[in-house]
């Protein structure tokens, strides 16, 4: 695991260091043969009211850590380019940046079955990308026109994909528990006898971790034994705040009293996909819900208007991408394992950066959304949903271009 290094300007602050180990580039292989090596995961994870818990290595191939790697670059180079196309000011609006934290949801999407349902915040791009999504659907959707994963009419925090059993990200803070809580009745409501459930996840922040709505919806799943895992994402600032200035209670982990929880170091993608693996079996096996606390980080600020460096410093950033980045890590990780030469690491990097310009080029392609497409799925002529149809009024940027329904 890992202990939060804190500036001189930071000191006074409650550290993690009480209740996690330090977190090491790289793992230390306990055994491999020709295809796949086991890994140590000694000190990735801490439980609270659980007689079990997660098994103490893993084991990957070549192919599967490559794989995780792929996909979490993919994660980091979209994000920067959301970064400067925000900057450049063809992404306008809210938009909250995932880059930091990017073994998290590849570690659980790894554990994951499709079937399984999945809710988040509003921080959601490379969830969506995780659950099926492609880079350039996803840009075109923040761009806001008509390629967009959901017809560019969600924007940076409405993404979605019932293919995938991606309920989205909610522009509410905490507004997804609830609505999580829902999806794990249904996947209950629907499991065969005898048969294992699927599960549902919401995950949340710190700063929502504290909401009458999440504690509400805790005492349902427990009393109907719901497959519900409620996932603290603690980045440790919520929004801005540092969380023991927010939260008397800072295990999260912990804080579903008699529920069980558990928590990982999410940045390590080895970490999270046993650990996920774990809590999956437990809720699935029909044994109630489970809350989970990612220790992770953010890098940028909360959204794009918040620089993210007035509660914290630009030394504690620097320190954390130099010393639990989970790129690196994974980077390390596959040169020990020898499963990679770190020539093979940069040319795959360069293929990815690559590939992203392209899909930047194609999101941008894509023609605008035509006003007669805007209200489509929003307001419905009849009962059956069969018919849309157009408001009285449609209020443009410039007054003066606006809509009346003749």
């Amino acid at each position: 695991m890992f202990s939060l290094a804190r500036s001189s300007l930071s000191a006074a602050r409650r550290t993690t260091a009480s209740n996690v180990g330090s977190l090491k580039l790289g793992l230390r292989a306990m055994s491999s043969d020709s295809d796949a090596v086991t890994f140590d995961l000694t000190g990735s994870f801490t439980t609270h009211r659980l007689d079990t818990a997660p098994n103490n290595e893993v084991t990957m191939t070549k192919e599967e850590l490559l794989g995780h790697f792929r996909l979490m670059y993919t994660m980091r180079r979209m994000e920067i380019t959301c970064d400067n196309e925000y900057k450049a000011r063809t992404i306008r609006g809210f938009c909250h940046l995932y880059d930091g934290q990017e073994a998290v949801a590849t570690g659980i999407n790894a554990a994951f079955e499709k079937e399984d349902s999945w809710i988040t915040s509003y921080r959601c791009h490379c969830i969506a990308l995780a659950r099926g999504g492609t880079v350039a659907p996803i840009l075109a959707e923040l761009f806001g026109n008509s390629g967009g994963m959901t017809k560019g009419k969600g924007g940076s925090m409405h993404f979605y994909s019932k293919e995938n059993n991606f309920f989205g990200g909610q522009g509410i803070v905490g507004a997804q528990v609830p609505v999580g809580t829902g999806l794990a009745f249904a996947n209950k409501y629907n499991a065969k006898p005898g048969e294992k459930m699927n599960v549902a996840i919401a995950c949340y922040g710190d700063g929502a971790a504290n909401q009458g709505q999440i504690w509400e919806s805790a005492n349902m799943a427990s009393l109907w034994k719901l497959p519900m895992i409620f996932c603290i994402e603690n980045n440790h600032y919520g929004m801005g705040t540092p969380i023991e200035r927010h939260s008397s209670h800072q295990d999260y982990y912990m804080m579903g009293n008699h529920i069980p929880g558990i928590r990982i170091d999410g940045m390590n993608v080895l970490a999270v996909k046993e650990g996920m693996r774990f809590v999956k079996e437990y809720c699935g096996s029909g044994n109630g819900p489970m809350y989970v606390e990612m220790m992770t980080y953010r890098y940028h600020g909360h959204s794009m208007s918040d620089p993210g460096t007035t509660y914290r410093n630009r030394e504690e950033i620097a320190l954390t991408r130099s010393t639990r980045d989970p790129l690196e890590f994974v980077k390390k990780t596959l040169v020990d394992a020898g499963f990679a030469e770190p020539e093979e690491i940069k040319a795959m990097e360069k293929e990815i950066r690559k590939e992203v310009q392209a899909e930047v080029k194609k999101a941008k392609a894509f023609p605008d959304v035509e006003l007669s497409q805007m209200f489509d799925y929003v307001y419905a002529a009849d009962i059956n949903g069969g018919k849309q149809e157009m408001p009285e009024h449609i209020r443009m940027p410039d007054y003066a271009k606006s809509f009346w329904k003749s």
